[in-house]
């Protein structure tokens, strides 16, 4: 059996019980980058460990093969684990990894985890909804084949007042922050940058459309970018230092 699992956002407090819990019993764990390497310790002492971790424009191991790892994996192991960061099924390219596995007929279950696109704000103190400032909320992705794949989302179907998550966006800030002024947002809109959410290293840089281009210089990958007028309440709900 392969568990496609989510391990969270980086905390290693916020892996879920049921996560854990396989861990403790996988033959095998294949993981990606962004997974916090402490989470290994749980697993058992003879386990395979394989690393496949990918980041912009080096993909230490292409998609296609770790589809093949995963299954190989399943036909030799009796638990495979494929861990990775936050939720397989949030732009994690878990349901590819699933397809894979059902047309060659191996059982598969899904493990969700807690995504980087609501707990990584909540530990900036800034809540993706509020009452009185935003109905509804949006996840992007903002890492694509290519950058001509960001400029093509429908930007025009944002709501005026929704916050904006932005997954994997910093290398194209300009173009997204150049889009989000075509249709309408103010340069003086609020929006924050956070790196390594969620651990010690966590890092939260907040600014406006009009300056988050330059204070992206300051901040490095993994980060998510958070668009709206609730990054203003991190000033009273800042708890996470």
């Amino acid at each position: 059996m392969v568990y496609l699992t989510g391990a969270g956002p980086g905390d290693i407090d916020l892996l879920t019980v049921k996560a854990l819990k396989i861990v403790k019993k996988a033959d095998i764990i294949i993981y990606d980058r962004l997974v916090n390497i402490e989470l290994l310790e749980y697993a058992k002492k003879d386990v395979v460990l394989v690393y496949v971790g990918k980041e912009k424009d080096n993909h230490k191991v292409p998609q296609d093969e770790i589809n093949e790892i995963i299954y190989q994996a399943s036909l030799k192991y009796e638990h495979v684990v494929r861990l990775k960061g936050g939720d397989p099924f949030v732009f994690g390219r878990g349901a590819e990894e699933a397809l894979y596995l059902v047309q060659r007929n191996q059982k598969f279950e899904i493990i969700p985890g807690i995504t980087s696109a609501i707990s990584v704000p909540a530990y900036a103190g800034i809540p993706v909804t509020h009452r009185g400032i935003t109905p509804s909320f949006r996840v992007v992705t903002g890492h694509t084949k290519s950058s001509n794949d960001v400029a093509n989302i429908n930007w025009s179907s944002f709501v005026e007042n929704e916050t904006i998550v932005f997954l994997m966006g910093l290398h194209n800030i300009q173009l997204i922050v150049n889009k989000l002024l075509d249709i309408g947002k103010p340069p003086s809109y609020p929006c924050a940058i956070i790196t390594d959410g969620t651990t010690s290293k966590q890092q939260v840089l907040v600014g406006t459309l009009e300056t988050i281009v330059q204070l992206s210089k300051k901040a490095k990958s993994p980060s998510i970018i958070i668009v709206g007028e609730v990054v203003n309440l991190r000033k009273e709900l800042n708890w996470f230092k």
